[in-house]
């Protein structure tokens, strides 16, 4: 019986950088008789230009029958002026939420190649792998109430909610201690519970949780400690399990230490590993169509979804050799180009990780 895969390539370079990815997905298709078939649909702009919503019923209805979801990136200037309610970003919202992908997986790691594209000093960054947690469904950017209001005196005035009920703590926590349990056994759990009554529940829950996993050694720290941590001395991490707002910025900041954005794939999960996988990075409208976009965190995305979804560990360990091999090659897209390297756009990128696919 085949699975099926919904590409919603969105906005910018979104569908770019998919285009390779989706080539290198082909191939492992072939290769691996993986039986995948895929259908494509829009999300974000795309969708607003071509459904009036940035995530239209038919499509979400899709994304639930679909095996997992393969996306690009969304956003982008042509739309930041029009209705907050329908901006692309709340479809990717509305997506994770109704889709219940709750538990973001973002990986950090430091191709030994790529130790010069760092802006830390290589002895800082090398051999750096860590895994940042991320609550994805709760918190700041799904709190109510939320909006802007004018005062009496005519000052604007706008405000947001922070909550979290102690299920949603439990199940992330979990998810990190479980990450922890097939690495090395070491979690870091970051809130701001000094300041925000949503944190001090968060290290509570954690804390009980802890007592299911004796082997794990657990640790807390604040989120500004842990932003300035992550530059000073990021390999003192492992897994790192935080709330949805701490986690986009400090998972974007760790992405940093690896030299690219362009290099990290995410993996959204639900309970039952069913997922939604895309690159870290944004939609990048200042370089769109410009056939200059890295694509290697999307196609590392597909490893992703092999390996988290479909159990395809082969397949995934083939594409993440392929990339490697790419990168031993010396062919770098712009963004983690440096001295003595050839330097390549998104579709010979993407035709290099093929060839190195098929040549495995």
């Amino acid at each position: 019986m085949s699975k099926q895969i919904l590409v919603l390539p969105g906005d910018g370079i979104g569908p770019e950088i998919m285009a390779e990815a989706v080539k290198v997905l082909q191939l492992a298709n072939e290769k691996y008789n993986l039986a995948f078939e895929l259908s494509y649909d829009e999300l974000g702009g795309a969708a607003i230009d071509k459904y009036g919503v940035p995530l239209a019923d038919e499509t979400l209805e899709r994304a639930r029958q679909a095996d997992a979801i393969l996306l690009g990136a969304v956003g982008g200037p042509k739309w930041d002026t029009i209705d907050p309610a329908i901006r692309p970003e709340r479809g990717l919202l509305k997506i994770r939420s109704q889709l219940g992908l709750f538990g973001n997986l973002r990986p950090a790691l430091l191709y030994p190649q790529l130790a010069a594209a760092s802006t830390l000093k290589p002895e800082v960054v090398a051999g750096l792998d860590i895994l940042i947690v991320r609550e994805l469904t709760g918190g700041i950017y799904f709190g109510a109430p939320r909006g802007t209001e004018t005062l009496a005196n005519g000052e604007r005035k706008a405000y947001d909610t922070l909550p979290y009920s102690e299920s949603e703590i439990r199940r992330i926590a979990k998810v990190g201690f479980d990450m922890a349990m097939v690495r090395n056994k070491k979690l870091c759990s970051v809130d701001k519970a000094n300041v925000l009554a949503s944190s001090q529940l968060w290290r509570a829950v954690v804390e009980e949780v802890a007592k299911d996993y004796p082997q794990v050694e657990l640790s807390h720290m604040y989120v500004d400690n842990a932003a300035m941590q992550l530059v000073r001395a990021p390999k003192q991490f492992d897994v790192i399990v935080t709330d949805n707002m701490f986690g986009d910025i400090l998972s974007d900041e760790a992405s940093m230490l690896t030299g690219s954005i362009g290099m990290l794939p995410s993996a959204s999960l639900d309970a039952n590993n069913k997922g939604m996988y895309e690159p870290c990075h944004g939609s990048a409208p200042d370089i769109a169509g410009k056939g200059i976009a890295n694509p290697l965190a999307t196609i590392l995305s597909v490893s992703m979804m092999l390996r988290y979804s479909f159990a395809e560990t082969a397949a995934a360990d083939a594409i993440e050799q392929a990339v490697s091999l790419v990168l031993d090659q010396g062919l770098r897209t712009g963004d983690i180009w440096s001295e003595g390297c050839t330097k390549v756009g998104t579709r010979e990128m993407g035709d290099a990780v093929v060839a190195a696919l098929r040549n495995l």
